[in-house]
Parts: structure tokens; sequence; C-alpha cells
């Protein structure tokens, strides 16, 4: 998980790809992560940037095959690599959308998943020990106006399970809680450039600047705050 990786110090291509749409500034209410722990199993909200976390993680929970809803939103044209059906194939301003609703074969789908890192996944389906739950839509940023009075909310994603590992990844540092609220502020200092820019393409000089900054992460766990930073060069 991206967060967890920053603030152990692993800065591989899984971080350089979720803060390659981060400029220079500071982004408030990134990575919303909420948690309640219930008799037998927790209930997570999310934002928008842990779905595909989660899909992948709740789909290596299934064997063979699912049935599936959502969509999957992607600026390259996947169609001849799903071997699903498509309900819906849209497409706008470059911007394709698959509407997904059958059943598939789970092991193509995170081969799908692993070799396009940043198409977006929007995908609900269950198992035994777990429901998971997306919003079919874009993700946009989850920042108030200027006249909200309340803050962004952790409700693009919804998780109910029993499954402890899935637990220590998000909340890393405070696994054993009853209730958690988690935001991030990501703060960009500097965009270091490749030395050879000169003879790039601009999508290349992209694809290989850096991002030089810190998160702040604030947690409130059962009514105690703790606030954390970790700086970065991704």
């Amino acid at each position: 998980m991206v967060i967890k990786k920053i603030f152990k110090d692993v800065f591989d291509e899984e971080v350089h790809n979720n803060f390659l749409k981060f400029g220079r500034g500071e982004y408030k209410w990134c990575y919303l992560l909420e948690g309640k722990k219930q008799k037998n199993k927790w209930v997570i909200k999310t934002s928008q940037e842990f779905v595909n976390f989660l899909v992948r993680k709740c789909l290596s929970k299934v064997s063979e095959r699912v049935f599936v809803e959502g969509v999957i939103i992607s600026t390259i044209d996947l169609s001849n690599e799903m071997n699903f059906k498509i309900k819906k194939k849209s497409n706008f301003q470059g911007v394709r959308k698959f509407q997904i609703e059958s059943e598939i074969n789970v092991k193509e789908l995170i081969e799908l998943i692993e070799k396009y890192p940043r198409v977006f996944f929007a995908l609900s389906f269950k198992g035994n020990d777990f429901e998971l739950k997306v919003k079919a839509k874009s993700p946009k940023s989850e920042r108030p106006g200027k006249n909200s009075k309340e803050d962004p909310k952790a409700n693009f994603c919804s998780l109910k399970t029993n499954d402890k590992e899935i637990i220590n990844e998000l909340f890393f540092e405070h696994p054993d809680f009853n209730e958690i609220i988690i935001t991030h502020n990501i703060i960009i200092e500097e965009i270091i450039y490749p030395q050879n820019m000169i003879g790039l393409k601009p999508e290349e000089v992209r694809e290989q600047s850096k991002r030089k900054g810190k998160i702040i992460r604030k947690i409130v766990v059962d009514g105690k705050e703790d606030i954390r930073e970790a700086e970065f060069v991704v």
C-alpha cells in the first residue's frame, strides 16, 4: 500500500505511479480512511486512492470466478484485453469507461490490474468473508468548496471484512482500534526533472520526473490524536 511504503522508506514504481498526478503545492484531504470494529469484522471506508489496492486484495481472496459490477476507466483501449463481457463502453475526451456486470475469471482480472496499474478499477463484488462496494464513476479530487462547512468524506469505497492483514496494511501504526479516522496532507516542494529532458518528449519528462516533499498523516484513534510525517522523493 502506497502510504505505508512511504512511511517505511520504500519508494518503488507503485509509489511513483501514484504521485505522477501531483504538481507543486499542498494537496489536502488525500487518502482518506475510516475504520470501525464490530463484533467479528471491520467496516472500512476510503477515498478513491485505495480502490485498486482493495480490489486487488479482495480478488486474491476469491477462487476462480466472481460476479463483478462497476466500471473500468482508462485512457487506453483495453477492449481486446478483456476476456469478459462488457455491458457498455463509452469514450469522452479520450477517457474510456467500460461498464462491467458479469461473472469473470479472477486470475485474468488480477493480471489486468497488475499490467495496467494506472487504470482505475472501480469494481464491486463479495466473497464468503467480505463485501466490497465501490462507486461506479471516475475518481475526482475530494476538496471542500469555498463555502462548504463540511470536510470531505471517505465514502468512495466501503469494505466489510474480517481480514486482519488488510487492517494491518491500512492502519499500520494502530491496527487495534474501535474507531479510527485518518487524513493525509501531501506537500510537493519540488519537481526533479530528468537530466536528459531536452531530448525527451513531454510525456516522457512527466513520466520520469520525481516529486520531492512530505506527507502529514493525521490519525484520530479512539478519540486520541496522533500526527506523523514522512519525507519522500518518488
